[in-house]
């Protein structure tokens, strides 16, 4: 962190420079990572997090740590499930409530006169001392309040925690309400992707909000480890990652191009059955043909190949370029790395989430044995790195599964 307070006008060019940033950015939880990471470089501040409003409550929605958060499980924290009614009984809900910042100095020395108070289950549960905190409503210009951020443990230069400054206190909100705006947009991106999976939904009775929500952080997770394993750029990890999520989600979309009288059977399909089913994938691809977004493209690629294996056995395999009115799926399959990545994590993802979760036409397999099906599939059904990616997080998945239950 540069331990230096700039003056007004660096702080003013430098908050631009990062909406501008912000806005390339697609989904919400990395509009979040990102809001985080400067807020945090501005203050000089150890840890943080961010909860956004949901009717009268707050959801704890993004968190950074440099103290406890370190390894493949860092991750596992940003999926806890908690949270906080919309009142002045708790330091968050009475920023959310009041839309004021509130800068205390050492939340153990409240003095008894506040309507609020400071939880201490945190710091019980993992020996983390919380002293000073700068707690922000994250305010649209139009004074729409969109959530909360707070910002714990300021450091001066030597790396002692310190009390926020004047400085920190004056252009933090400013940050935060500049960014409140492309925070909004990513909760509406979120949104729109679950309304367009709530329609696939709709025709599917086997697919379910939440097991898209799983199929998404799953597959945005084992591409952060995958990705870092590889050596690739954090910046260039995250920005994948972000768009990464949002297509995976997307992987069965297609399946609005199938008769009822296949999706709605409640039970194991005949084998022409499966055969028609199989179109989904080029269904859901021709959804995203014949556009220039990096994220549409990515979309395809997940939606026309997350069925494919690693071994060749899967498919559509290889159609041709202008596959949007194709009448047979291709007989040339695709092997190894000819699939996108984002492919091939997507389709462990998604059968991991089919394994361990129940459906109408199964019981849910027990853990043990899903991770044994998924280690048994390497190097045939799934790309060998992929799946030692997956196995490096456990605990991450594991979060997620606990998060989006349902």
């Amino acid at each position: 962190m540069e331990c230096i307070d700039r003056q007004p006008f660096d702080i003013v060019r430098d908050i631009l420079k990062v909406i501008e940033e912000l806005n390339t950015l697609k989904d919400v939880d990395a509009i979040l990572d990102k809001v985080l990471a400067e807020a945090r470089d501005m203050t000089h501040c150890d840890a943080g997090s961010i909860y956004l409003i949901e009717g009268d409550h707050l959801r704890f929605s993004y968190v950074h740590n440099d103290t406890l958060f370190k390894g493949p499980d860092a991750s596992k924290h940003l999926y806890t499930d908690v949270t906080v009614p919309v009142n002045e009984k708790s330091i968050v809900g009475y920023v959310a409530m009041s839309g004021e910042t509130l800068a205390i100095p050492d939340v153990y020395h409240l003095s008894g006169n506040e309507p609020y108070s400071f939880n201490k289950k945190f710091d019980q549960d993992t020996g983390y001392r919380t002293s000073s905190m700068l707690t922000i409503a994250l305010k649209t210009f139009q004074g729409r309040i969109v959530g909360v951020m707070q910002l714990i443990n300021a450091k001066n230069c030597d790396g002692a925690v310190q009390p926020f400054t004047e400085y920190n206190i004056q252009y933090a909100p400013l940050f935060a309400n500049s960014a409140s705006v492309t925070i909004e947009r990513g909760i509406m991106t979120r949104e729109t992707m679950l309304r367009m999976m709530k329609m696939a939904e709709m025709r599917d009775p086997k697919e379910t909000g939440a097991h898209v929500q799983r199929v998404g952080a799953y597959s945005a997770e084992i591409y952060q480890q995958w990705a870092r394993k590889k050596g690739v750029d954090e910046f260039a990890i995250k920005r994948k990652k972000d768009m990464l999520r949002l297509a995976a989600m997307l992987h069965d979309v297609g399946k609005v191009g199938i008769s009822d009288a296949i999706l709605k059977k409640p039970g194991r399909f005949e084998p022409h059955e499966a055969a028609i089913m199989r179109w989904h994938s080029v269904y859901g691809a021709a959804l995203f043909a014949n556009t220039t977004s990096e994220l549409d493209q990515l979309c395809q690629e997940v939606a026309q190949s997350h069925h494919e294996r690693w071994d060749g056995k899967g498919y559509p395999g290889k159609l041709p370029e202008n596959f949007v009115k194709v009448r047979e799926l291709c007989s040339v399959p695709m092997t190894g790395e000819e699939i996108p990545v984002a492919a091939r994590i997507t389709a462990l993802a998604d059968v991991y989430d089919a394994l361990i979760s129940s459906r109408v036409y199964k019981e849910a397999w027990p853990e043990d044995k899903v991770i044994e099906e998924i280690v048994k599939g390497r190097g045939t059904q799934f790309d060998p790195d992929v799946v030692d990616a997956f196995m490096d997080i456990q605990n991450v998945i594991q979060a997620i599964r606990h998060k989006y239950q349902g």
